[in-house]
């Protein structure tokens, strides 16, 4: 590649698969600016070897400056959340995956590459061996699901060969060292006696350790088909939830529960949470009802003979990694 191909500008750089990403980048010797909409976030991206680019979603000045000159776009921001305000979600999954894209196209990116999600399809129903022919669901309940379904429609749209091409990465369930969301939530409700298996747990899923999610986002940008969307997850097929989620566990020194819940109860009692809402998050929200009792199964051939896609990373080599990573940060109930 010359100088200018190997030239990035990173949305959500300072984030879990935003900053492994950035660190890839940097490592293979790219070119990268990335969106900070804070000091800390500068800072973090900075350290990761990034130009922090001051500002936010919502500002189109920043995002052109921080786009120009740049061949790809990444775009890794997202609200993230099982339950939450609506309006939240819409203003920066929708509104700013929006904006991102006008950004990207008038500074003449060539190829702009959003992090999506197996959420994007789900809607109240198991998936069970889907492929990108399954349909998203921007009618979805959940508000994570409906505005990132929406997000997606619109980048696959905004394609035009050879002018502007977007593509989308779909991981699921992403894992691995640097988790300061998903993990240590889940950590700090077991130690909390506040976690339980819903039907047992013995739901099967696909996953996707954060490597793997990045190996994707290179191979998209590099061979990925213009307006398309892609599965990218890692080896050995699915996982019994319960199973993997409690070896997750383990590498925190977290013994897992064994409290289970029946599902049948669990629905319940997030139905009655829908229509009696309390202050805070419900106590069992439609999409971690969804997560944590229904198989999600996908397939990712589509990668894989399109995009030349292999997982960087093995689960065991995943696990192996994590051993005690987190604990200084789960140690603090973060």
């Amino acid at each position: 590649m010359t100088e200018l191909e190997q030239s990035a500008f990173v949305t959500g750089g300072s984030g879990f698969i935003g900053g492994r990403l950035v660190q890839r980048l940097v490592a293979d010797g790219w070119t990268v600016r990335a969106l900070a909409r804070s000091d800390q976030a500068a800072a973090r991206v900075e350290a990761l070897g990034a130009e922090a680019v001051h500002g936010d979603l919502d500002s189109g000045a920043a995002l052109r400056a921080g786009a120009h000159g740049c061949a790809y776009a990444f775009h890794a921001a997202a609200h993230l959340g099982a339950s939450g305000d609506w309006k939240a979600f819409e203003h920066v999954n929708v509104d700013g995956t929006r904006n991102a894209l006008a950004a990207c196209r008038d500074a003449e990116v060539r190829r702009f590459v959003h992090v999506g999600t197996e959420a994007a399809l789900m809607a109240g129903e198991p998936l069970i061996e889907v492929d990108e022919r399954a349909p998203l669901r921007p009618d979805s309940r959940s508000p994570y699901s409906a505005t990132k379904a929406r997000a997606e429609i619109a980048v696959l749209a905004a394609s035009e060969e050879g002018v502007f091409e977007t593509v989308a990465i779909r991981p699921r369930f992403v894992w691995g060292a640097g988790d300061t969301t998903l993990l240590p939530v889940i950590v700090g409700q077991v130690r909390a006696g506040r976690f339980a298996w819903i039907g047992g747990g013995r739901n099967r899923t696909s996953t996707t350790h954060v490597d793997n999610v990045v190996e994707g986002l290179l191979a998209g940008a590099r061979r990925g088909r213009p307006g398309n969307a892609y599965f990218v997850l890692d080896d050995g097929g699915p996982v019994v939830f319960r199973d993997f989620l409690s070896d997750l566990l383990r590498t925190q020194g977290v013994e897992p529960p064994t409290r289970s819940v029946p599902t049948a109860a669990a629905r319940l009692i997030m139905e009655v949470g829908e229509r009696l809402p309390l202050p805070g998050e419900p106590p069992v929200p439609r999409f971690t009802f969804w997560v944590a009792s229904q198989d999600c199964i996908l397939d990712d051939s589509k990668a894989r003979e399109q995009l030349g896609y292999r997982p960087a990373k093995s689960r065991d080599e995943g696990f192996a990694e994590m051993r005690g990573t987190l604990r200084d940060v789960v140690a603090t109930g973060v």
